[in-house]
């Protein structure tokens, strides 16, 4: 065995790697920790979903192993220090799944602005009409510049959107934000002059409880939120107190960790927060374009030399997207963007 997968790629996908390489698709190894490693002993390449974490015991279970590859993007559940002393370069489809969350909080924020629709789509054929908004005129905060961010800056421009934005990352002097069209603004000018906030900050622990009381009582009352970054991002506490007291109208969020809207928490019983489990990057391009992404670096690595890995892995750590021919037999090209 060269591959071991429990994770499933597309079958065109599947079928180019099988031809060159040996593989194993074993989703079933996720639940069974024991079985995993045993697979794992002989195996160059695995293909792991994100609650299989890589710590240094798990590649002390896999010897031969080169690389490990994720069809997400996030690496709190990989040891990134303990595969590079040991030369398994990690592999992630950074750039797959920048559409589809774009198109998912695009999604979210009309639904959330028509919020009968949604009535409709539960079922509800007699629910009382709700009188609207529009996208269209409406002041849009883009909070954080992640990839995703300009994807959907492109699609709001569109619906004519007029979008003002703050990371606390970027200065507001970078020339992204002319690029992007989007007004720089300080975090409290954002916060009382957006009618919707949409939030894609790329995460990091110094930003735990980053929107906080003290940042959510600048809220221009009846906002509308809408985010796929991780929910530490949040203090549970006030994000309950704003949607209560109507400064948030509505919130709708992807992929929250567990615990955070549990019971016996603040979150829990609030009828206007609405969250889904990482829908955003659950599409069939996307599945598309990360599977090719991760079957073509893993071929690239098996077929290099040992020593050459390190520098494999900074190629695959750069900003890149996928193109894919019309021809749907053709390998897809990779152009660095």
């Amino acid at each position: 065995m060269d591959i071991l997968l429990l994770e499933r790629l597309v079958p065109e996908a599947l079928a180019w790697l099988e031809a060159r390489h040996a593989v194993e698709c074993r989703p079933e190894l996720a639940a069974d920790p024991s079985a995993l490693r045993k697979a794992a002993y002989k195996a160059q390449a695995v293909v792991l979903p994100r609650k299989i974490v890589v710590t240094k015991e798990f590649l002390d279970f896999a010897p031969m192993l080169k690389a490990v590859a994720r069809m997400h993007v996030g690496t709190d559940n990989t040891d990134l220090e303990a595969c590079r002393e040991r030369q398994v370069r990690v592999i992630q489809a950074t750039t797959a799944n920048v559409r589809s969350n774009a198109e998912y909080l695009l999604a979210s924020l009309l639904l959330l602005y028509r919020r009968g629709i949604g009535s409709s789509l539960i079922g509800d054929r007699h629910a009382d009409i709700r009188l609207g908004r529009e996208l269209n005129g409406s002041v849009v905060g883009i909070f954080g510049l992640a990839p995703t961010a300009h994807a959907l800056a492109l699609m709001l421009h569109a619906l004519g959107a007029k979008l003002i934005g703050y990371d606390p990352a970027v200065h507001h002097t970078a020339p992204i934000w002319s690029r992007l069209q989007i007004q720089p603004v300080s975090l409290q000018e954002m916060m009382a002059r957006a009618d919707a906030v949409s939030v894609q900050v790329m995460y990091a622990s110094r930003y735990h409880g980053f929107i906080n009381d003290k940042m959510l009582a600048h809220c221009k009352p009846g906002q509308i939120w809408v985010g796929i970054s991780r929910s530490h991002l949040f203090d549970p506490d006030a994000l309950a107190k704003a949607l209560i007291d109507g400064r948030i109208e509505a919130c709708m969020l992807d992929g929250a960790e567990a615990g955070f809207a549990t019971k016996g928490t603040p979150l829990h019983e609030l009828n206007n927060l609405f969250l889904t489990p990482r829908l955003g990057s659950h599409t069939r391009e996307s599945r598309l374009r990360a599977s090719w992404y991760v079957a073509h670096r893993i071929h690239e690595t098996l077929a290099a030399p040992r020593a050459a890995i390190s520098q494999l892995d900074q190629l695959s750590s750069a900003p890149m997207g996928l193109d894919l021919p019309s021809g749907g037999g053709h390998t897809p090209q990779f152009i660095i963007r």
